[in-house]
């Protein structure tokens, strides 16, 4: 980029990515009026660019073509160029992600799509090299055949927008099917995905490898109904193999976003939010089901990268980028020599052979001859400290000394970039990661984390109107917020209140539930769409159904409106989560691997409410107590619920009737509409919960 061009619009944009073409020659827009008034005005068709700031084929295509003057004039001369940070706007990124996908059988980014001045789709694809390359046309190419084709094929144009956009709105209509919602759904959906589970490798298919969390949960709790092993196993060996893998950032702690390898060894060395915040639940659940310290001890290290590497004032920032000067994972690799260089020859000897670190390398670094070593696990400290001749403490104490070094060297390289960006929905699956940590390991620092995060969104997302916003930076928030801010928000909040019995919460998540129900459910065929009624219209309207990084907006909603429904005793909250269930129906018979969410609403629907409710001061040790034994195991579905008695008389219909016995914190376990007897005792509520699990499938 030349940092002596004059910038342009985006220059005075929030979003980190937006920023990044500031000083491209493209006479880039944002998207909104001005753009689009300018489209219709001058009878251009606009090329829409949509990436993120941490995707690094973006920084590519921002280097060869967008800072390209050549090519920047055949765009502006014929286009009017709007750039989107997907982040922000997830809604133009989805529709138009369904129109390439139409277009082409696949999607990414950086996502490149040509529209008519109304927004209408009629070419696109991902990542265009500046000149023919790899089977892929030249980017200066594309855009003078696609002017061409608008001045002087101006029908066919139209007509293919036409077909697009017709075969986008069929993706929001499905097949309502109630004869779905039956415990074979789920039992078939799991043993589908059980079987493209890599035996070796862990993980799903060949490469590349993504986390999957959704599926992997899905499996805890098919092992959990059944007791069957092959479930457990598949998800122990992909837990495993990826905390040890190369994906998993063995100094600092978190996960890069994927693998472009089977083993788990080679990432895309970007690190999101999302990814990390929903990795740290399936860590700890696979540590209370399997008993594994890797698991737990990955859970912990993930939290702390979060805390220390992503605090963005009181909430989180979005991703750390895979490049830095200019080069991906040059911050993350190591030479052997390096490592020579900064330890000792005994801490040296420690180090390279835990992680696997030799001349050859790993990994070979963009425009450089020799190549890199990434970090992954190899022999254990007890093997290395027989080969080495040295007991087992010596040979930790020496890694220990040596990674306290490596971290303090990489410290000074160049950092990747971060985005700062605070956004709503990875913020409240980062609340949720926190205090499920802070109850399972029994830590309130951790809830003091979370509930830090849930009053920066509370205090800087909500508008004056009372409407909650999506996207947060230097101060200004923006944007409306879609279906899975609402929704997740919710569940957040409702954690929140299971954790502290604070109302507060749970009236919060009562609003926003509220807000789901009459801005974005669609009230003639059932479930919701992305965007709210009264939000920006835009050339289609989605419905999402299918898991991506995130839960599916709809089985996001289905999961708060059932657990609401459950805790409130309110029917409108239960009845909308079925109806949900009830209208993808079908879809879930069909493609468990898209649906892992919702499939675990499902289950959750069929099995029935569960209920631990611990009544007594949340201070008091006693109810500490109580509250550790019920955290010490893991059930589907089940809600830990703290019920303070300073506000017993606003609690909810999941608490009435609960209190403390003669004064002694008490535990209540409920099932169905079924309680048992309360309990005063760690060890009488461990029996209890042990005695009264439901059998297995």
């Amino acid at each position: 980029m030349d940092h002596h061009r004059p910038p342009n619009r985006l220059a005075r944009e929030q979003s980190p990515y937006l920023r990044q073409h500031a000083r491209n020659p493209v006479d880039w827009y944002p998207w909104g009026p001005e753009a689009l008034d300018r489209a219709k005005r001058e009878d251009k068709p606009i090329l829409l660019s949509i990436g993120y700031s941490a995707c690094h084929w973006c920084h590519v295509m921002e280097r060869e073509s967008f800072d390209d003057e050549a090519i920047a004039a055949l765009m502006n001369r014929d286009f009017v160029c709007i750039k989107v940070d997907r982040e922000e706007r997830p809604d133009l990124d989805a529709i138009y992600m369904n129109a390439v996908q139409m277009l082409t059988g696949s999607g990414g980014w950086p996502l490149t799509v040509f529209l008519s001045p109304e927004g209408e789709p009629f070419y696109g694809g991902t990542y265009y090299p500046p000149e023919d390359r790899w089977g892929r046309p030249g980017f200066g190419r594309v855009l003078e055949a696609l002017a061409t084709a608008w001045r002087e094929q101006r029908d066919e144009v139209h007509a293919s927008s036409a077909r697009i956009l017709e075969a986008m709105r069929k993706l929001s209509v499905f097949e309502p099917d109630d004869a779905a919602l039956r415990p074979e759904t789920v039992a078939r959906g799991a043993e589908a995905l059980l079987g493209h589970v890599d035996r070796e490798n862990g993980g799903i298919g060949t490469a590349p490898k993504f986390p999957n969390v959704g599926v992997f949960h899905l499996l805890l709790r098919r092992h959990h109904a059944t007791g069957r092993p092959e479930f457990l196993e598949a998800v122990r060996l992909t837990l495993d193999r990826m905390a040890e893998g190369g994906v998993h950032d063995q100094l600092a702690g978190g996960f890069h976003r994927y693998s472009v390898d089977a083993r788990w060894l080679v990432p895309h060395f970007e690190k999101m939010l999302y990814d990390n915040a929903q990795l740290v639940p399936l860590y700890l659940d696979g540590w209370l089901a399997t008993g594994s310290e890797l698991h737990r001890d990955t859970a912990v290290s993930t939290l702390e990268w979060m805390r220390r590497e992503m605090s963005s004032a009181d909430g989180f920032a979005s991703a750390q980028d895979a490049d830095s000067e200019g080069e991906e994972g040059r911050f993350y690799v190591w030479r052997l020599d390096e490592i020579e260089a900064l330890l000792t020859p005994d801490e040296a000897a420690v180090l390279t052979r835990r992680y696997r670190v030799d001349e050859a390398g790993n990994f070979a670094e963009p425009g450089r001859d020799h190549r890199a070593s990434i970090l992954h696990v190899g022999p254990s400290l007890a093997e290395i400290a027989r080969d080495l001749g040295r007991g087992e403490p010596e040979a930790a104490s020496l890694l220990a000394s040596a990674r306290g070094k490596l971290l303090a060297a990489r410290a000074k390289r160049v950092p990747p970039g971060r985005d700062d960006k605070v956004l709503v929905a990875w913020n409240a699956l980062s609340i949720r990661a926190f205090v499920r940590g802070a109850t399972v390991l029994g830590r309130p620092d951790l809830l003091e984390t979370a509930l830090r995060a849930d009053a920066f969104l509370e205090r800087e997302l909500v508008a004056a109107n009372g409407r909650l916003l999506r996207t947060w930076n230097e101060g200004v928030a923006r944007y409306d917020a879609t279906l899975e801010d609402h929704a997740l928000l919710a569940s957040a909040r409702l954690d929140l209140f299971a954790a502290t019995g604070d109302p507060s919460h749970l009236a919060r998540a009562r609003r926003l539930a509220d807000a789901l129900l009459d801005r974005f459910h669609d009230d003639r065929d059932g479930g919701f769409f992305l965007t709210a009624c009264d939000q920006e219209s835009l050339v289609d309207r989605p419905k999402p159904a299918f898991d991506a990084s995130l839960p599916s907006g709809n089985a996001a909603a289905a999961e708060a409106l059932q657990r609401l429904g459950r805790v409130t005793g309110d029917a409108r909250y239960a009845d909308a989560a079925r109806d949900v269930l009830r209208v993808f129906g079908s879809l879930l018979a069909r493609q468990p691997f898209g649906t892992a969410h919702m499939l675990a609403v499902l289950d959750d629907e069929l099995r029935g409410p569960a209920e631990v409710v611990v009544a007594g001061p949340p201070d008091d040790p006693a109810t500490r107590a109580l509250l550790a034994v019920a955290h010490a195991t893991w059930e589907p579905g089940r809600e830990t619920l703290l019920l303070d008695p300073a506000h017993a008389e606003t609690a909810p219909e999941a608490l009435r009737g609960k209190s403390t016995v003669e004064g002694r914190p008490a535990a209540w376990v409920c099932r169905g509409l079924a309680c048992a007897p309360p309990v005063t005792t760690p060890g009488a509520l461990h029996a209890l919960l042990r005695e009264s699990a439901p059998g297995r499938a």
